[in-house]
């Protein structure tokens, strides 16, 4: 059995959680989500928990077994807590501005770059260099806090770009001429 997929999940005051067929419904006072379960697994709300059963010990149902106990944790938290990403920009003259759903990114290209922010996703700019991406959805609040890294990854001689917060770059040394 597996030790992630046994595991309940325990549901939060505030939290809804609905099972209809194959079907997880969970709403919270951040948003609504849906997480369609495999067939072959099953999963029941008792006692104010969520437990994630298999109906059958194939080979990939057991395999889809932690995955889905452990999608369905992130939504019940996502709902109620909610995620969050932030990022920096780190460069001489590299700045985001903020207009409406639209962020446009100035780092070193000729255009700035723009990005539009998708729905389900609240941005916050601080100080014109700090990016604070939230949500309820995990995948989609690390999703587009890596389609914003990407739009410069940072760089490893002159630490320049957009990098997580936090994140630890190892500075190359650049040439040595003679």
């Amino acid at each position: 059995m597996s030790r992630i997929g046994k595991m309940p999940i325990a549901i939060p005051a505030g939290v809804e959680v609905k099972v209809v067929g194959p079907k997880v419904s969970v709403k919270g006072p951040l948003g609504k989500m849906d997480w369609p379960l495999e067939e072959g697994l099953g999963a029941v709300v008792e006692n104010g928990q969520l437990l994630v059963n298999r109906l059958s010990e194939d080979r990939n149902v057991r395999a889809l077994h932690g995955l889905a106990r452990a999608e369905l944790s992130n939504i019940v938290l996502g709902v109620s807590k909610g995620y969050e990403r932030s990022l920096e920009i780190t460069g001489v003259g590299y700045k985001v501005a903020l207009q409406g759903r639209t962020m446009s990114f100035n780092v070193g290209y000729i255009n700035p770059v723009l990005f539009q922010i998708p729905a389900g996703i609240e941005v916050k700019v601080d100080k014109q260099t700090l990016i604070n991406v939230k949500g309820f959805d995990k995948r989609l609040v690390g999703q587009v806090a890596a389609n914003l890294r990407a739009i410069k990854p940072p760089d490893v001689y002159k630490q320049k770009g957009v990098r997580f917060m936090g994140e630890v770059l190892r500075k190359k040394e650049g040439k040595t001429g003679k």
